[in-house]
């Protein structure tokens, strides 16, 4: 029965994943303004500039101190008006960074008024005073920020003190070898789940992201309008970064696939609440499934009771036999038989 259940619940999320309809869709092959695939909305800003004859996006020059912005100008929310919905996104981009130790490049989600303030004087050109979330590819150690060290990626909560990191080095990949590498960014609304995935360019996505972090962005930025864009800073080097594709997709989740965020520290503490939550519920699948439960078992029982009592009484009913005819009485006598040799055998 519980097999049934949870059967049904997978059923019913893939459907309303599916049919959820992005609200904001975008996506850029190349990059030439002339092109049908660029976006207008595509706003670059501080050095980015495009490049090689309009394939990609150079967001820093070759000097140090350099940033650049490329942002998407169309705004979201975590929290769609009408109906209330919470949001999830996907991002699928290709990059590459230069060899050098700059610090590398980061997706990241801003307010509104973000723009006017970059570039900052911090790594990818991030000012402190904003609040924001940001995904970094950084290819230098700073120890002032807890770095683990120069190839890593990790998930930045108004923070430059990343909240979790992974090494890159696990999966046999350099973030500043030059190679063109591919990103998969997802964000979960429903069970508030940042993803990370990265291969080189060509490479099937990977099945296991490389990073994961719980977090609830409707609670961090409930209603306010941001911005998604990539950030790239050079540091003390010549570092350069470029982004040759971007796609970014942005969608509601069903209100009845949302759920509370899980700190997973409290979680054995949060497992008699949910049992408790269990027991208010009321789905009508899990009545029914709980109904032709009780129906079988009953009937079970009913059989075996009727099954017992069967046994039980054959082996204690006589049956007094019937007979045809009136009963007869018989008289047994003795008889004696004598039997006498006749002269003539006895003289023979």
């Amino acid at each position: 029965m519980a097999t049934l259940s949870i059967t049904s619940y997978l059923l019913i999320f893939s459907f309303l994943t599916l049919s959820s309809k992005p609200f904001l869709s975008f996506s850029f092959q190349t990059l030439n303004n002339n092109h049908p695939n660029f976006d207008s909305n595509i706003a670059l800003f501080g050095d980015a500039e495009i490049v090689n004859g309009g394939s990609s996006v150079q967001l820093t020059r070759p000097m140090a101190s350099s940033s650049g912005l490329l942002v998407y100008s169309k705004p979201f929310r975590f929290l769609k008006s009408s109906p209330r919905r919470p949001t999830s996104f996907s991002m699928d981009f290709t990059f590459s960074i230069s060899p050098q130790n700059g610090d590398g490049l980061a997706l990241i989600i801003v307010p509104a008024d973000f723009a006017s303030k970059f570039p900052g004087k911090t790594s990818f050109g991030i000012s402190p005073e904003i609040r924001f979330l940001g995904i970094e590819f950084d290819t230098a150690m700073d120890n002032t920020v807890g770095d683990q060290n120069a190839n890593h990626v990790g998930i930045d909560v108004c923070s430059l003190v990343s909240a979790r990191v992974s090494n890159v080095s696990s999966i046999n990949l350099a973030l500043n070898s030059g190679v063109t590498l591919r990103s998969w960014v997802d964000y979960d609304a429903s069970s508030k789940r940042l993803e990370v995935r990265l291969t080189k360019l060509g490479g099937a996505r990977p099945y296991d992201p490389l990073l994961a972090y719980p977090i609830d962005l409707l609670g961090m930025w409930k209603e306010e309008e941001v911005f998604v864009g990539l950030s790239s800073s050079s540091g003390n080097s010549s570092q350069t970064s470029s982004v040759y594709s971007w796609k970014f997709r942005v969608r509601n989740v069903p209100n009845s696939l949302h759920s509370q965020p899980v700190d997973p520290r409290l979680y054995p503490n949060q497992q008699r609440e949910q049992k408790t939550v269990h027991k208010r519920g009321t789905c009508p699948l899990a009545v029914f499934s709980g109904l032709i439960f009780a129906i079988g078992c009953g009937a079970l029982v009913a059989l075996i009771v009727l099954y017992l009592w069967a046994i039980f009484v054959n082996e204690h009913t006589m049956i007094p036999a019937e007979y045809s005819s009136s009963p007869v009485d018989f008289r047994y006598e003795k008889i004696n038989v004598v039997v006498e040799n006749s002269s003539e055998d006895v003289k023979k």
